[in-house]
């Protein structure tokens, strides 16, 4: 009866070892097939996949851009054209909004490093930004403006920036840091990194004016008591604004082509261009 005992369980370890052998093989084989149908299916989704796939749009702003992607700093509430623009893009998608914090000098490493889906601060189309990003349609169109103190000696027209001994600021990774570098012949430019501000240089006399497009010399207007606008003239050159993406894939660009050519049709762009005093920079043609 011992005998018998014995050769019944050797032969019951022996099943055991071919049943986890069987067992990992198998599962083995189940593992690797899972991982060949999975990785065609992550290569093939598309960004505009993933934001519906995931309910959510990430948008990337600058919170200091007045009329734009503006955050009231007593209310912590934002507003602007391209805040009314997304949440109404988010709703059409079916999606939630999610804003980024963001501004021009981090523009490309918020896209490129995918912190956002979309950079939907008014981003000024430019050739050296084109090399790297995909961009919109745009929507809005800006000339420059230079800001001065009030009544400052010697300085109140366009002609009197570009002399010996005045200081210009503009703010890093602006449009205006560009349109800048290739005018002045005379003045010395100052690009002012973030958390320092153009106004900071003007205020403290370290610069003698600073550079802006209208929607933010609306926030100098509207908001200061000490500020001066000078408007450059004709013979200056406009940007057109747009909203942009990491390049790659086009699915989402796409998708907000046709929503801005729905928002101009229908007169939505119109309606948040004047409710943000931005109605003589809009482009309504798509």
């Amino acid at each position: 009866m011992d005998h018998l005992r014995l050769l019944y369980f050797r032969a019951f370890k022996k099943a055991l070892r071919g049943q986890a052998h069987r067992s990992i093989v198998f599962g083995g084989f189940i593992l690797a097939m899972g991982m060949t149908l999975s990785f065609p299916t992550l290569a093939q989704t598309t960004r505009l996949e993933r934001v519906l796939a995931s309910k959510e749009l990430r948008a990337c702003i600058w919170p200091e851009y007045y009329s734009i992607t503006y955050r009231n700093p007593k209310t912590r509430e934002l507003s602007g054209i391209d805040i009314a623009l997304t949440q109404d893009l988010a709703r059409e998608l079916g999606v939630q909004i999610r804003y980024v914090d963001s501004n021009f000098s981090q523009l490309y490493e918020s896209l490129e490093q995918d912190r956002c889906d979309i950079a939907t601060h008014a981003i000024g189309i430019t050739a050296e930004r084109q090399a790297r990003l995909q961009f919109s349609q745009p929507y809005l169109k800006s000339g420059l403006f230079a800001v001065t103190l009030k009544n400052k000696e010697g300085l109140q027209n366009w002609d009197s920036l570009d002399q010996s001994g005045r200081v210009i600021a503009v703010a890093a990774g602006t449009i205006m840091e560009g349109v800048m570098a290739r005018s002045l012949k005379k003045a010395r430019l100052v690009k002012v990194q973030p958390p320092g501000t153009r106004e900071q240089e003007v205020l403290s006399g370290r610069a003698d004016a600073f550079m802006t497009d209208y929607p933010y010399s609306l926030r100098m207007i509207d908001l200061t008591d000490w500020a001066a606008v000078i408007p450059a003239p004709n013979n200056m050159p406009t940007t057109e604004y747009a909203y942009a993406f990491a390049k790659g894939d086009s699915s989402l660009s796409g998708r907000v082509d046709a929503f801005l050519s729905l928002v101009k049709k229908d007169g939505r762009l119109l309606q948040y261009a004047k409710l943000n005093n931005l109605e003589p920079i809009v482009l309504l043609k798509p």
